[in-house]
């Protein structure tokens, strides 16, 4: 085999080149691949957006399937693109914009159908897409229709309607009252319903208006609930764990409660002696306290050693012939010093 600088430069050079685009093909497409792509994209065509958003759930029978890759406008339509992945989609496959929440969150509905094969690149028709039913919209309509209706003009027709009705049996005479008087509540009660219809579609507005914040602060709350599930697995293990090690210790001390009867026998028998020996230096500690006083007292004028020596000499001696006129040794006695006295 020839190397490559031996062959024909400007033909490597092509084929390299060659293979940097198909590379490059391949990595912005890699979705759209058939072994290495992450799922297929469709389109279909809608009379509306309804609401329906990039991100938006696939479904199919309640399962997820994929997700809403864009919603733009198309003419006087709404084209939708969306990724499904490991699903098959027939020629006849139906699409339909479902409500997910109360919220107004919406999602994609497919009902596969078909002997064929949907092709990616053909969008399913409108004949086959159906959108939601808006109940923000119907309560807005249904407030102006209240609005334009001439209430006492239908209780008036109620009225003649009962009058005319007048002579009929009892059970079509009472239902005819109870139809007037529903009729006279109505027309009585014309300004609050109307104030209640009104508040209603405000409400609906309001809700509609805060779509996007009250989603994210549906979408916090799953995070946070996550983020305790998490934290719920984690003290989970850990009781569990503790709950094993208490296993292993038991069983250990039971393999070797042997070996560590005669140890711990041992260990009482050296804490009795030391705490024996701390009795015996605390009295010992107590009696010398006493010793140690007298002695600080001794020495307690400096270098010199303070001493009394009693019974010496005689307590009395007198070697005179008189006891006034002779010799008289030590005639007080043995008696304590006195304080101040010489050294």
């Amino acid at each position: 085999m020839k190397p490559l600088k031996e062959r024909n430069q400007a033909t490597v050079g092509a084929a390299t080149l060659a293979i940097l685009v198909l590379s490059t093909l391949a990595v912005f497409f890699s979705d759209d691949l058939p072994i290495i792509g992450t799922g297929t994209t469709y389109s279909a065509y809608f009379s509306d957006a309804s609401g329906l958003a990039d991100g938006n759930e696939v479904q199919i029978a309640g399962v997820k399937v994929g997700e809403v890759s864009t919603v733009a406008l198309a003419g006087d339509q709404v084209r939708v693109r969306f990724k499904v992945q490991d699903v098959r989609l027939g020629d006849q496959t139906k699409a339909a914009i479902g409500i997910k929440t109360l919220l107004g969150e919406k999602f994609l509905a497919l009902e596969p159908s078909g002997g064929g094969a949907q092709d990616p690149g053909s969008p399913i028709p409108r004949a086959r897409t159906t959108t939601p039913f808006d109940v923000n919209a119907a309560l807005g309509e249904l407030s102006t229709t209240v609005d334009g209706i001439d209430t006492g003009k239908l209780a008036e027709s109620f009225q003649v309607v009962a009058d005319t009705f007048k002579d009929t049996p009892q059970h079509m005479k009472g239902a005819l009252e109870g139809l007037s008087a529903l009729s006279k509540t109505i027309s009585t009660r014309d300004q609050a319903l109307a104030s209640l219809l009104s508040n209603t579609s405000q409400v609906s507005k309001t809700l509609a208006s805060r779509n996007d914040q009250i989603t994210k602060l549906i979408a916090d709350g799953n995070l946070l609930l996550a983020e305790i599930q998490r934290r719920k697995d984690a003290i989970n293990q850990l009781l569990k764990g503790t709950k094993d090690l208490a296993a292993e210790l038991r069983g250990l001390v039971a393999d070797n409660k042997a070996q560590l009867q005669p140890a711990l026998q041992q260990l009482d028998k050296v804490t009795s002696l030391l705490q024996r020996n701390q009795d015996n230096l605390s009295r010992g500690l107590a009696a010398l306290a006493p010793f140690v006083r007298i002695s600080t007292n001794t020495t307690g004028n400096g270098r010199w050693f303070e001493g009394y020596l009693c019974g010496l000499l005689p307590p009395y001696i007198n070697l005179g012939p008189g006891k006034t006129n002779g010799l008289t040794i030590n005639p007080d006695g043995c008696l304590p010093p006195i304080s101040g006295g010489g050294r």
